[in-house]
């Protein structure tokens, strides 16, 4: 699935059977043995044991709890307790989308050639913290279903090229990421929008569908769509330089 920065998901993973290894009781963390990826033979800088702590304490706050939730919870597992681990439906947002080629080297297979940051509905980027949001590669084997929920600005693509209603021309990368070719504030774009150029070429039939879907409405009104469905701000400024996991490997 084509996954950009400002999409709303409901992400989901079946609930599927881990081994406890361990467990530390003052974070209300469960260590397990994860039922997905195997260990990296060819990686020489990351050994990964097969191991992944699941952080269960609600009391932790939503974004240091993380996604994934186990059955029964955490605190009532003991090592070499069988419980069941996934993650229920759930509503977040996407922070970051990254691509890597060569697939980056993580100590565990499949190697990531690209992963998505999201948070949880709720929470809003903020560029202060080191570690922020939780990743996920989208084509490795841990069986995560994505349904998109709403995309602000689904009728442009990443690089497209308009001129808005002052005849300002923009290019587009991304719903809170907008670049004005002059320069000049407002560094939002005036409805309703004339797409210039596409990538992968621009037809009449495209140039109408820009103009019709934003005929009526402003950036402003975008935004504030996307906020009902994600129960927060939009940030403030373009796509953040790094995300980090949240979860801990072993």
């Amino acid at each position: 699935m084509d996954l950009r920065v400002g999409d709303v998901l409901r992400i989901s993973c079946p609930f599927t059977e881990a081994l406890v290894t361990g467990r530390q009781q003052s974070g209300g963390e469960v260590v397990l043995k994860w039922p997905w990826w195997s260990v990296d033979p060819d990686c020489e800088w990351i050994h990964w044991n097969g191991e992944v702590a699941i952080h269960g304490d609600a009391g932790r706050g939503e974004q240091a709890r993380g996604l994934f939730r186990t059955d029964p919870a955490p605190h009532r597992l003991t090592t070499g307790d069988m419980c069941r681990v996934g993650i229920p439906p759930t509503l977040v947002h996407v922070i970051d989308v990254a691509h890597y080629s060569p697939p980056q080297e993580t100590g565990r297979l499949p190697r990531p050639s690209r992963l998505v940051v999201v948070l949880p509905a709720g929470l809003s980027f903020d560029s202060r913290p080191e570690e922020q949001g939780e990743s996920f590669d989208p084509d490795d084997d841990i069986p995560l279903a994505f349904d998109l929920t709403f995309r602000p600005y689904a009728f442009l693509e990443p690089g497209d090229e308009v001129a808005d209603k002052a005849g300002r021309a923009w290019r587009f990368d991304g719903p809170w990421d907008w670049h004005p070719f002059d320069g000049a504030e407002p560094h939002e774009p005036a409805w309703p929008l004339r797409l210039l150029t596409r990538v992968n070429a621009t037809t009449a039939e495209v140039e109408i569908a820009v103009a019709d879907a934003t005929n009526s409405g402003s950036h402003q009104e975008e935004c504030a769509r996307w906020s009902a469905v994600a129960r927060t701000n939009p940030p403030s400024c373009a796509r953040p330089p790094h995300v980090y996991h949240r979860r801990e490997f072993r």
